[in-house]
């Protein structure tokens, strides 16, 4: 992961719950380098299964480092609708020995994984407004919801408050600026920490976009809110919105 306050484990979450585990062996068919640290790898299962998950699940993938067995978790990129490949998307984390055995993969090898896990996403959207707010890589879990909700049924906004310290950090870009032309119930506001001269999208810090957009603009607490991040924000954009009015549950939450 990029952020320096990141850990080698792709999220901080509670350990899978406690049943007979199946382990996958998965081929890496393809790689993409969003960045020069950040790489989505798309992983084939051996004898053709499918994986059966929903939307803002994680794969616990078993690793083979200095000697021992690593476990390390990393969300789903890639849409449930669309599992002949499995794609996660993770950055090269300083010190993280999960992290730096994943970037030395090559196409062909072959990677040992349990799963899917996680509680976090939904089988289908809520019937109100959603907003999802990212930061960087965490953008990985919320694209499949994304993709559900806009897949649905429904008239209701669907909002991408996307944080990045600098463009090429926007990973999946064209395809959110994409749905946004496609489709008029979809808004995609990029947010820069670091924005270059010229730049004419948001600016700032995440959360203080979401106290003047979600709570200091209206009254309106209908909206749902899912929250993928990097660290103590992930808590205090939580925080800010539950003590604005939004219901506990309305509030979903990942931290990294």
């Amino acid at each position: 992961m990029k952020q320096s306050m990141m850990t080698d484990s792709a999220v901080y979450m509670e350990q899978p719950p406690q049943r007979p585990r199946k382990v996958y062996d998965a081929i890496i068919e393809h790689r993409y380098d969003h960045t020069e640290d950040t790489r989505s790898l798309f992983l084939r299962i051996a004898g053709g299964q499918r994986l059966a998950f929903r939307p803002g699940q994680f794969l616990s993938f078993l690793l083979p480092v200095a000697g021992q067995e690593l476990i390390r978790p990393y969300s789903l990129a890639s849409d449930p609708e669309e599992n002949e490949t499995l794609e996660i998307c993770f950055n090269l984390v300083p010190g993280g020995l999960g992290s730096a055995y994943l970037f030395k993969r090559e196409v062909g090898d072959v990677l040992r994984f349990t799963g899917p896990w996680g509680t976090f996403g939904f089988e289908q959207p809520p019937q109100t407004e959603c907003v999802f707010l990212a930061d960087g890589p965490a953008i990985a879990p919320l694209r499949p919801m994304m993709k559900r909700a806009l897949a649905a049924s429904s008239a209701q906004p669907i909002r991408l408050l996307y944080s990045a310290a600098r463009e090429e950090g926007l990973l999946y870009r064209r395809e959110f600026e994409a749905w946004a032309q496609e489709q008029a119930r979809f808004c995609f506001e990029p947010l820069l920490q670091e924005p270059p001269v010229g730049w004419g999208g948001l600016r700032g810090s995440l959360v203080e976009q979401v106290e003047q957009c979600y709570v200091r603009a209206d009254e309106n607490r209908s909206r749902h809110f899912f929250i993928c991040g990097v660290g103590a924000q992930v808590t205090v954009l939580r925080d800010l919105l539950r003590r604005a009015g939004y219901e506990r549950r309305a509030v979903q939450y990942e931290k990294w």
